[in-house]
């Protein structure tokens, strides 16, 4: 699954949450769309911190990751354009509360690490920026845990006592 958070005021040069568009909110969903007919990636897009940052799914994605859905719907002013547009885009979109999604893409700054798999390590990439928007690459990593005698890679040096 792939969070995708976007302040489309951002993307224009405006302060996140101040000048949403549908007109840009399309633009990149249509980019999205193309890659997930791509890589066959599930989309997933945040909502503005007025709807505690919920997240549009497709009801198909929601029941396969067995996601609890929420009853709001997603608008300009509370949810953000992004979000707003995905919703009604989306085939039979619902909202759930929270995912654990493998990778994000956060356009403008919108924190989407609430809504990854832990452990979240960026991506880089060459293109730092959509519009005036500053964009962010993640993917995740399963977590290394132990202590001093924890090994990470397996060698014929390790497999014994």
């Amino acid at each position: 699954m792939l969070v995708v958070g976007c302040s489309t005021s951002e993307i224009i040069g405006q302060r996140i949450g101040t000048a949403g568009t549908d007109e840009v909110a399309e633009m990149v969903f249509r980019q999205l769309r193309e890659l997930q007919g791509k890589i066959g990636v599930q989309l997933a897009f945040q909502c503005c911190e007025h709807l505690n940052r919920a997240i549009v799914v497709e009801r198909e994605t929601a029941e396969q990751k067995q996601l609890d859905e929420v009853t709001v719907i997603p608008v300009r002013n509370a949810g953000g354009a992004m979000a707003a547009y995905a919703y009604k885009n989306l085939e039979d979109a619902v909202v759930v509360e929270f995912i654990k999604a493998e990778a994000g893409i956060d356009i403008g700054d919108t924190l989407i690490g609430m809504q990854m798999k832990h452990v979240a390590v960026p991506v880089r990439v060459k293109q730092k920026s959509i519009g005036h928007a500053h964009v962010t690459l993640a993917k995740t990593r399963p977590k290394l845990i132990g202590g001093a005698r924890a090994v990470y890679e397996q060698t014929k040096e390790n497999e014994s006592c």
